[in-house]
């Protein structure tokens, strides 16, 4: 919505089309007829689009049968809120949209008024540059309803470690050990291992979840626990919880499992 906001700051009514509604679709229709980039975009909208009606003339419930047991053919489920920026958000997974604000942006006396957003020296490229980063990622699996604490939780991902350093000893005894992980007795319970315990209280500490939040990490921080020991280097951390700040450090041997009988 930002960038469409961008993208229809002063724009052309020539640009924007005199008899369309939709302004961002004139826009990169019309930006499409010289800049093939957005020109592939606009095929992709417009199947898109065709898809989207196609099922809503469907009667519910009903697919057909020429799509039964077909993943590449398969309806694209699209949120209103998708459709209604269908144009910005179809560049953007296709990483193209820095490419093509930047072809508007060379090209804003075309479309623009000499006062615009994107016709400015300065701001029009900071647009282009901005959106870069956007369009490096891999929109893969985008957010839902039930996104924000989905994570694993700190037991499951302990139970990873451990897993993955069974299997590093084995293979590679170079590899670096699992978090912290060591059992001294076989029959030992998890909860009675004070290695698997500190283990499992430093992955929930960094952990993003719902009861804490890591505000800030530095690694390699000296400790000197008493005045005849020598400082031991270890991960200093920040956490904020729903009551209080909690400031924790844990010794580098500790994570990296090398701690043995030390005290």
């Amino acid at each position: 919505g930002v960038v469409e906001a961008c993208l229809l700051h002063m724009l052309r009514r020539r640009a924007a089309g005199f008899l369309r509604t939709d302004k961002v679709a004139a826009l990169f229709t019309k930006v499409g007829k010289t800049c093939p980039v957005a020109a592939d975009v606009c095929k992709k909208v417009q199947e898109l689009q065709q898809q989207v009606e196609s099922r809503k003339n469907q009667p519910s419930g009903q697919e057909p049968l020429k799509r039964q047991g077909s993943t590449t053919s398969k309806t694209p489920v699209l949120t209103p809120q998708a459709i209604k920026h269908i144009w910005v958000r179809t560049a953007l997974i296709e990483k193209v949209l820095d490419s093509i604000v930047q072809y508007i942006v060379d090209n804003c006396s075309k479309y623009y008024e000499k006062d615009a957003l994107l016709a400015d020296p300065v701001c029009g490229p900071i647009l282009a540059s901005l959106l870069v980063g956007p369009c490096a990622l891999e929109y893969t699996k985008l957010k839902t309803a039930d996104h924000y604490w989905t994570d694993p939780s700190a037991d499951e991902l302990v139970q990873r470690h451990r897993i993955q350093g069974v299997h590093g000893r084995q293979d590679s005894p170079s590899k670096r050990p699992a978090l912290g992980i060591r059992k001294r007795h076989s029959s030992g319970s998890t909860s009675e291992d004070p290695f698997a315990a500190s283990a499992r209280e430093y992955v929930e500490s960094l952990h993003q979840n719902s009861r804490t939040h890591l505000l800030y990490g530095k690694n390699n921080v000296l400790v000197q626990p008493k005045d005849d020991l020598e400082a031991i280097p270890g991960y200093l951390s920040l956490h904020q919880s729903a009551d209080n700040l909690t400031l924790k450090w844990t010794p580098n041997q500790l994570m990296n499992g090398t701690l043995g009988d030390s005290e």
